[in-house]
């Protein structure tokens, strides 16, 4: 029995090693450098890239149609221009220089008065916007009265604006501003309501006020809207402009088309045409640039749902 236990005892002596002795924790090991997310990047890229490819196919596309319909319209050559004839107008003509001169000062002239009015009109949406999301009984107000006064033509208001605001610079930039205001309103106000009530809620939780709320939640989530209405009233605008002009100012591109008209200078009408046209595509593509560059910056989540 002894030897028994002394066997045991001899088979068992020496330090005896727990299991949990050897899983002794290390520390962890230092994280990798974050690698820069190139995702985004190339998005915005691929959207502006794809923005410049449907100008370009828009222009192919429209150069083509136009020559056709040129062709089999039957219209006297005096009147209807084809695009090679006004290349020739404004690049190979002997009087081209004087050509691009006379058309690049008007022109000039209407994106003034777009550009002030259509930066006017949609600050002026956005503040209206935001009071009314702060403030729904100002939106019940207001609302109806601003939708009222949209169904007026245009054509009717110019005269009147004109009247009041005189026939320079500020008529044509009002005229262009309420053309913006319209679309821009109603389209920022539909999105600050159509956040979902949970991020309300969360706010809410956190204790933010209503103008934080609408900063940091409302405003962020309205982006796509506001550059969707952007890029509708930018040509809107400056056929706002070109409207007044016509009617009322007796200058900028819009006065230099029905003068040219009304001269039989028809080479210098569908000059000025093209040069409008081309700039409408352009602003359209502007704006989808500075839309994807912004809602990266500000509003990541909503670029990469509109992309």
């Amino acid at each position: 029995m002894t030897a028994t236990t002394g066997a045991g005892t001899g088979a068992t002596s020496g330090p005896v090693v727990s299991p949990r002795a050897t899983l002794v924790p290390s520390s962890p090991a230092p994280a990798p450098p974050p690698e820069p997310d190139r995702s985004l990047a190339v998005e915005v890229l691929k959207r502006m890239a794809r923005a410049l490819l449907n100008g370009v196919i828009f222009v192919v596309v429209g150069l083509i149609l136009w020559q056709v319909l040129v062709k089999i319209s039957g219209v006297t050559p005096y009147i209807a221009k084809s695009p090679g004839d006004v290349y020739h107008f404004l690049f190979t003509d002997p009087d081209a220089a004087a050509n691009r001169a006379v058309l690049n000062h008007a022109f000039w002239t209407t994106a003034r008065d777009m550009a002030i009015g259509f930066v006017a009109g949609t600050l002026a949406a956005l503040i209206c916007a935001n009071i009314f999301a702060l403030r729904r009984e100002v939106e019940q107000a207001a609302m109806p009265v601003a939708m009222i006064l949209r169904t007026v033509p245009l054509v009717a208001m110019v005269p009147l604006i004109a009247l009041i605001f005189g026939r320079g610079l500020m008529g044509v930039a009002v005229i262009a501003g309420i053309v913006t205001f319209f679309p821009t309103l109603v389209n920022v106000t539909l999105a600050l309501r159509a956040i979902p009530p949970e991020s309300f809620d969360l706010m809410h939780g956190y204790g933010a006020t209503r103008i934080v709320t609408l900063r940091k939640v409302q405003f962020p989530g309205s982006m796509p809207a506001l550059f969707a209405s952007a890029r509708i009233a930018a040509p809107l605008a400056l056929t706002g402009a070109l409207l007044a002009e016509w009617l009322a100012t007796g200058k900028g591109a819009g006065y230099l088309m029905l003068t040219s008209s009304n001269q039989g200078n028809y080479n210098m009408m569908w000059a000025s045409v093209v040069l409008v046209v081309v700039a409408a595509v352009i602003l359209y593509s502007v704006i989808s640039g500075v839309e994807t560059l912004v809602l990266a910056r500000y509003a990541p989540g909503q670029n990469r749902q509109v992309i």
